[in-house]
């Protein structure tokens, strides 16, 4: 049994201002109508002997990864929930320990959720190929054959080729490169881009993780012994992998087995990890320009012009990254978008929201859009979905008005609970215990008006709510 293991505890923040902590790259639409992390998911549909996937991620995230995968019908045997990131062994650890649960020895295809696979076929060609090796106890990593002298990737150095699988022995695994040495690397011959993606049995990988991290076996042995479940979520113990070390595979694992051989990959593959990447696999116009949303372009080539709440026009530039949210403009040259993490940086430094999050956040039961705000007072559209409610609440600091522009909306105010429809409109004082529901068949829409001294999202006290949250943390 194949069990594929797809990590999505990315925060992809050279992908700023799309990309951001409470919103990262996996869940967006980037290449075509689906998101990175559903692509991922869909890839492995029609592999020979394909388990449901185990999916690890953060707990903020834990809603998003379920309502994406179930958009698109897959039904993933657990979310592992972190409640803080560890890198990529720690996840992939807990996967495997979970996985040993289900299954006597599975196989486990470890995959970023955050990555383009052009050949679909041609990568399945790939795991059918070394699923052999992975259970003779080999730890396989899918090296990229490079296309350009890309200093971005780590690379891997191969040696002699292997049984005739197609597998060669790793020899050394090599961090990303300056220009010279990274032409030197594809010349040669040997080398292949670190792509991130693995395949072994659960059993080897444990193995050699007790060899080389038996601190870090321990403590997700630790994690999942103290975990909780609920209908939907693996909640790890959250004491325990507080204490497990980082770090990733490479690290903690392959680059010191003896067990590691790797299977050259041509198949289209991108990890997506910048905006020229992006604009490296999608579909470009004559002008070689990708254009997304409301764009005009004139004397415009090579560039990369995204629109996402009104209209952009761009006039005699070239090899440029224009990306346009509802609170930030990022406007980079096309060889220096690396370097969008430094304004990431920025932002955190000067604790600023925009690091973090998009004006419009999404929660459970919807979203929210905070349109407009000043010194106490604050505007949000607030969408609650069919059938959803927001918690049972209490504010020390703020009022609300609600005025319903969509659907119907069942209020309860104190003792009161009452209806209300298009047009019509409440008041909440400040102190009040209150809910918002959406009982219709349809979204519910609302404007909110927020007047009182202090607006912060922190000002929540929860009584009850139906999605089991606890912390007084978010527009609830």
């Amino acid at each position: 049994m194949i069990i594929p293991v797809i990590l999505s505890g990315g925060s992809g923040t050279r992908l700023w201002p799309l990309s951001r902590e409470s919103y990262p790259k996996q869940f967006l639409p980037l290449v075509d109508q689906n998101t990175m992390l559903q692509n991922t998911a869909l890839r492995v549909v029609g592999l020979p002997d394909i388990a449901a996937p185990l999916v690890v991620c953060n707990e903020e995230h834990r809603f998003m990864v379920a309502e994406q995968l179930r958009a698109v019908g897959i039904h993933p045997a657990a979310v592992i929930l972190e409640p803080m990131g560890r890198n990529t062994a720690p996840a992939v650890a807990v996967a495997a320990l979970h996985a040993q649960n289900s299954s006597d020895d599975p196989i486990l295809l470890v995959l970023p959720s955050d990555h383009v696979i052009a050949d679909v076929e041609g990568f399945h060609t790939a795991v059918r190929q070394v699923t052999s090796q992975a259970m003779v106890g080999r730890l396989i990593t899918f090296g990229i054959i490079p296309t350009a002298p890309e200093i971005g990737y780590g690379y891997i150095e191969a040696g002699a080729p292997l049984d005739g699988s197609g597998v060669r022995k790793v020899d050394r695994f090599v961090e990303k490169p300056d220009s010279a040495t990274a032409q030197s690397y594809v010349e040669s011959g040997h080398y292949y881009w670190n792509s991130g993606m693995f395949m072994f049995s659960a059993s080897t990988f444990l193995a050699e993780l007790e060899r080389f991290a038996p601190a870090m076996l321990s403590a997700c042995q630790q994690a999942l012994a103290t975990d909780r479940v609920d209908t939907d979520f693996l909640w790890l113990g959250r004491e325990a992998f507080a204490a497990c070390p980082k770090d990733s595979i490479d690290y903690a694992v392959m680059e010191k087995t003896d067990h590691a051989v790797v299977m050259p990959l041509a198949v289209g593959w991108n990890d997506v990890g910048s905006w020229s990447a992006l604009w490296d696999v999608g579909e470009r116009d004559e002008e070689g320009n990708i254009e997304r949303g409301d764009v005009i372009s004139v004397a415009t080539r090579d560039s990369y012009i995204d629109a996402a709440s009104r209209l952009v026009a761009t006039v005699g530039v070239e090899h440029l990254v224009v990306v346009e949210t509802a609170d930030a403009v990022l406007v980079a040259s096309k060889d220096q978008v690396q370097e969008v993490k430094a304004v990431v940086d920025q932002l955190k430094t000067r604790q600023r929201s925009e690091g973090r999050m998009h004006r419009k956040v999404y929660r459970p039961w919807g979203c929210y859009d905070s349109i407009d705000f000043d010194q106490r007072f604050q505007v949000k559209r607030i969408t609650v979905n069919p059938g959803a409610s927001l918690s049972s609440q209490m504010h020390h600091h703020r009022a609300e008005h609600w005025v319903v522009v969509r659907g119907t909306a069942r209020v309860t105010r104190g003792e009161e609970v009452f209806l209300l429809t298009e047009n019509q409109s409440t008041y909440i004082s400040v102190g009040v215990r209150h809910r918002l529901e959406n009982p219709g068949k349809i979204p519910l829409e609302i404007v909110e008006v927020q007047s009182g001294s202090y607006l912060g999202e922190d000002d929540i006290v929860r009584y009850d709510d139906a999605y089991g949250r606890k912390a007084s943390r978010g527009q609830e």
